[in-house]
């Protein structure tokens, strides 16, 4: 059913980070879009089947721009070390077991499953380098009716011998067979193109993706800037480029006509920071990964104020917690620290500000997603709040009720591109 309406309580953000707010009234979907929010129903939409939610919050599906599926059995592990070594400690070994399909079944199918109960409706996941088991997370996926982009893991040095890729000839081979497997194969689910980060691509490599994308016209992930030691790695292993971000774009991987989403960016230089706005570069800010990895503190409200676009990501496993929600709330708690201990002229994110983040802010990497203004994808959450306090104040105070305090036993409802999910999985 692509046609329909729902009557509630409405809350979404608008393109200036503000918040729209619509009590007892009807947010109309029209082909797996939104037609718009309206107080009274509009007579063209009377005839409509009427799905009635009033008293409960109907809010835009959250979107994750960062997220690792195969750390997702190993959360909360490894929290008391820094990014280079968790990685040698948990992830890579981890994310060798994912040559074996039987285990990345179960594991992913684990995956899938939980956040199909929670309020994500978009995520951007990385996978392995493994490309039956980057294939098997697509089809699950897929299958969850969830909107997702997927990348099969590139990275041919610094990583133990099972998992790194034989050479960059190898690794751009799998990634060829990989998109023949997979382009054009699904309705929900898109191939993302994914160097796992400088430090684990050779410049053979890179330069091997950068045709890859001029090839497919695909997006690009990655990760950027996140923690001194990477950076300070990346400029003894790439003298010559100007920055960090610099080895991406002279091989093609960095923006302006390639949607790119990098996460973190806690510690740009002048010159990467200027790149990043020159190219559109959408940031994943990480801020709960960023804590537990003791990385540091982006820079949000510079990006902001420079009109680079920003999303969040819970950064699994880095990220122990899934929910976009959660990840709102640490955004807000981090930007507080960045006001108070790094530069008091950076103020700190509203509530408002980061639930623009985790909806339309992160939606955009996608399209028009994130919001109930017309013509958006009709991705949609109806939250039972009642419970979470005795006085319903009003709906941006319920708002940041359900931002701080609910979890996935409040959803009521979940719909995806108008779709509605079975979330109880």
């Amino acid at each position: 059913m692509h046609h329909f309406v729902l009557k509630g309580d409405i809350c979404y953000s608008t393109e200036n980070r503000g918040l729209e707010t619509a009590e007892d009234a009807y947010v109309v979907c029209i082909d797996g879009k939104s037609a718009g929010v309206f107080a009274e129903l509009p007579e063209r939409y009377k005839d409509l089947h009427l799905i009635d939610c009033t008293g409960q919050l109907i809010l835009p599906g959250l979107v994750d721009l960062h997220v690792h599926a195969p750390q997702f059995s190993f959360r909360a592990l490894g929290m008391d070390l820094e990014l280079i070594d968790w990685l040698g400690t948990y992830t890579f070994p981890e994310e060798t077991r994912y040559a074996d399909l039987p285990y990345a079944k179960e594991a992913y199918k684990t995956f899938v499953q939980h956040i199909q109960r929670g309020p994500n409706t978009r995520s951007v996941i990385f996978a392995t380098r493994h490309v039956p088991g980057t294939v098997l997370l697509m089809d699950l996926l897929e299958e969850s009716g969830l909107v997702t982009m997927v990348g099969k893991v590139n990275m041919d040095r610094h990583a133990p011998d099972p998992l790194r890729e034989r050479d960059a000839k190898a690794s751009l081979r799998d990634t060829q067979t990989w998109l023949t497997e997979t382009l054009g194969r699904y309705a929900r689910t898109t191939p993302i193109l994914t160097p796992r980060f400088v430090p684990s691509c050779s410049d053979e490599l890179m330069e091997g993706l950068g045709e890859i994308q001029r090839e497919y016209g695909l997006p690009v992930q990655s990760h950027l800037s996140e923690n001194q030691r990477e950076i300070a790695w990346v400029e003894e292993l790439v003298p010559s480029a100007e920055s960090y971000g610099h080895v991406y774009y002279r091989n093609g991987l960095f923006g302006g006509a390639v949607p790119t989403v990098m996460a973190h960016c806690v510690w740009p230089s002048e010159a990467e920071f200027d790149l990043m706005k020159q190219q559109k570069i959408w940031v994943a800010h990480c801020p709960q990964s960023n804590v537990n990895l003791s990385s540091g503190i982006a820079p949000v409200r510079r990006y902001l104020d420079a009109g680079i676009p920003v999303g969040l990501g819970s950064d699994v496993a880095a990220g122990v917690h899934t929910s976009i929600f959660r990840a709102m709330v640490d955004a807000i708690g981090a930007s507080k620290l960045y006001w108070r201990l790094v530069d008091e002229d950076s103020r700190p994110l509203s509530l408002e500000e980061a639930f623009y983040l985790g909806t339309r802010g992160g939606g955009s990497f996608f399209g028009q997603v994130g919001s109930f203004e017309e013509g958006f994808a009709f991705d949609a959450l109806v939250i039972e709040d009642h419970t979470l306090s005795k006085e319903r104040g009003s709906i941006s105070d319920r708002l940041a009720r359900v931002v701080y305090l609910s979890d996935e036993r409040h959803i009521r409802r979940k719909f995806v591109q108008g779709r509605e999910l079975d979330h109880s999985k």
